[in-house]
Formats: structure tokens, C-alpha cells, sequence
């Protein structure tokens, strides 16, 4: 009777989990299982059943262990892309776009990914950088773009904190205040892709997307002003609409 309220209780909890949560838990859930079978045959002085079990799979090891070493390639590619997937739709993401880089923000990591879209180093990804190229990127951007500019420094800050400047050699970076009072305009499809939203989104929920990005990119928090500008500026743009 206990063993049969434990497991509703536990089949419960797992059907109310978001589902990315589900496969962390059904791995504990495993482990726990196995934990708990172990304490029952010691208690029970049968843990000689284990070694009996394992002699009974080793034949069935030894058949299908060259079959699993032969598809660990293509499993291991296959949980990327699993993973891949579902970080792309378990959450909303931001995108602020220049003409040279574009920038993406996760709202529940926080973290912030993003591409070159033109010039020399087009289609590379902003992780792959080196430091000499994020400067040489950086010098093309205040020659071309300055939102891209603002957007590439904004990424710097964010994954080097100020450690980067000390190597911009250059020294031609227009100041926080004045990114705080970029005035450039946006259209509305931009502005919902800064918040995060899809075309058509509410008042409410422009307000919260607003706030949950201001929590975690506002220059008071350690966040940039520039990107908490754009942010501003979307919203305004929308609740004009509304």
C-alpha cells in the first residue's frame, strides 16, 4: 500500500513538471530506484541476486557492446540536437540586429549569443572570436555602423567585463550616456523581436517582457545602456500601438 502511494505520488509530481525538467528527474527517479534496490536486498540478504543478474547479462554485453561502441557517434549527435532544440524553444529569446552583428539574449539564462551578418568575418559566430579579431571586428563596426558598434561593445562588456577596453587601442567608443540617448527609430517587427515577442503581443505582455529584460540588463545591474535603450525604445514603440 505505501509502495503504491509513493509511486501515484511520484507519477504526479512527474506530470506536473514543465517538460524540461522531466528528463533531470527521470534520471534522479532512476537513480533513486536503484539506490532503493540495493538497500532492500541488503536488508534482505540477497544481494548474491545481483551477481546473478550480471552473469546473466554478460553474454548479452559481450554480443551488443561492439553495436553501442559503433553508435556512440551518432547518439552523441543526436542528444546536440535534441538539446539544441530544446533550448531554442524552452524560452523567449531577444534579437537586436545592426547592419554588421546581431545579438540574441536568452530571458531565463540571461546568456547572450550573436553572429556577424556582413564584412570580412560574415557568418561567424562571436564565441569563435579570438581577441584580436573581436577588435579588428569592433574598428570595422565604428567605420561601417555604430549601432553595431554599440551592440559588439555591449557583448563585450557582458562576457569580459571591462578587461577588453584596455586593448581597444583605438579609444573612439561614444559614451554610455550618450548610447542611453540613442534616438535611432524602430519598426514595429523590430521592436517585437528586441522584447522577445511575437507580432500581435498584448499590452501586458509587453510590460512583462519589458521588465524581465530590464531586470537583467539595466547599467544599474551591470547591464548596458545602449541595449537598455533599445529595450525602452521597443517598448514605447509598441504601447503606442495600444
Amino acid at each position: 500500500m505505501f509502495l503504491l502511494v509513493l509511486v501515484s505520488g511520484v507519477l504526479l509530481y512527474y506530470r506536473r513538471l514543465p517538460a524540461a525538467q522531466r528528463g533531470p528527474f527521470r534520471i534522479k527517479a532512476l537513480v533513486a530506484l536503484a539506490l532503493f534496490g540495493v538497500i532492500f536486498l541488503a536488508l534482505t540478504h540477497r544481494l548474491y541476486l545481483i551477481g546473478a543478474l550480471f552473469a546473466l547479462m554478460l553474454p548479452l554485453l559481450r554480443h551488443f557492446l561492439p553495436w553501442l561502441l559503433r553508435s556512440l557517434p551518432f547518439l552523441a549527435g543526436w542528444y546536440r540536437r535534441r538539446q539544441q532544440r530544446q533550448s531554442s524553444t524552452g524560452g523567449q529569446r531577444s534579437r537586436v540586429a545592426g547592419e554588421v552583428v546581431e545579438m540574441e539574449l536568452d530571458h531565463d539564462s540571461g546568456a547572450m549569443t550573436g553572429q556577424v551578418l556582413t564584412g570580412p568575418m560574415a557568418g561567424r559566430d562571436l564565441a569563435d572570436l579570438d581577441q584580436q579579431e573581436f577588435l579588428d571586428l569592433l574598428s570595422y563596426c565604428r567605420q561601417t555602423d555604430n549601432d553595431s558598434a554599440r551592440l559588439l561593445e555591449s557583448y563585450l562588456d557582458k562576457r569580459f567585463g571591462d578587461a577588453w577596453r584596455a586593448d581597444d587601442t583605438v579609444g573612439h567608443t561614444e559614451s554610455e550616456q550618450a548610447a542611453a540617448h540613442h534616438n535611432g527609430a524602430l519598426s514595429d517587427a523590430e521592436a517585437y523581436e528586441i522584447l522577445g515577442l511575437e507580432d500581435g503581443a498584448d499590452r501586458d505582455a509587453i510590460i512583462q517582457a519589458h521588465r524581465r529584460l530590464m531586470q537583467k540588463l539595466h547599467p544599474d545591474h551591470g547591464g548596458s545602456a545602449y541595449l537598455a535603450a533599445r529595450i525602452n525604445a521597443a517598448r514605447a514603440q509598441l504601447l503606442d500601438r495600444h
